[in-house]
C-alpha cells in the first residue's frame, strides 16, 4: 500500500469524505478539510488523543465517556471498512474483504469486529455536512 492511500478529501452536495489514515495533525493543516471539522477535531480529540494519531487508530479505542465518542456521534460520522469474512458456503463461496459502512456504535458495540480489529482496514470517515452544520461547539 502506498504511503498516500486512504489521504484524501472528498466532498459533494450534502457529505465529506475523509481517508483515515491521515493523522489528526495533517487533518489540521488539509485546506479540503472543512474548517468546522478541524475546530471539531482540535476542542474535542486532540484533547484527548496525539496529534500523530490516525482515524484508524483511534476508532477501537474510543471511550463511551470520552468527548472523541461524543462527537463522532453526534456528528452521525460513518466509518467505511473493510472487515475480512471467511467463506461460509452458503452465501460467500469464498473468503475475502467485505467493504461496508459502519456507525461509531455499531462499531464498538459488535464484539466480533472489536475482535477482528487487528485485520480490518478503515478506509474512510463519512461526514453529512447537515449534521457537521448543525454541531454546536
Amino acid at each position: 500500500m502506498a504511503q498516500q492511500d486512504f489521504k484524501y478529501v472528498i466532498q459533494d452536495l450534502s457529505n465529506v469524505y475523509i481517508g483515515a489514515k491521515y493523522t489528526y495533525g495533517e487533518m489540521m493543516d488539509v485546506d479540503a478539510i472543512p474548517f468546522k471539522f478541524k475546530a471539531i477535531l482540535s476542542h474535542y480529540m486532540l484533547k484527548e488523543v496525539a496529534a500523530d494519531t490516525t482515524a484508524e487508530n483511534h476508532l477501537f479505542y474510543l471511550d463511551k465517556e470520552g468527548r472523541s465518542y461524543m462527537a463522532y456521534k453526534q456528528l452521525k460520522a460513518k466509518f467505511k471498512m473493510s472487515v475480512w469474512e471467511e467463506a461460509d458456503g452458503r452465501k460467500r463461496k469464498t473468503p475475502g474483504y467485505i467493504s461496508r459502512e459502519y456507525t461509531v456504535d455499531q462499531v464498538l458495540d459488535d464484539p466480533a469486529l472489536m475482535k477482528k480489529k487487528d485485520s480490518i482496514v478503515v478506509e474512510e470517515i463519512h461526514l453529512s455536512k447537515l449534521a457537521l452544520m448543525s454541531f454546536s461547539l
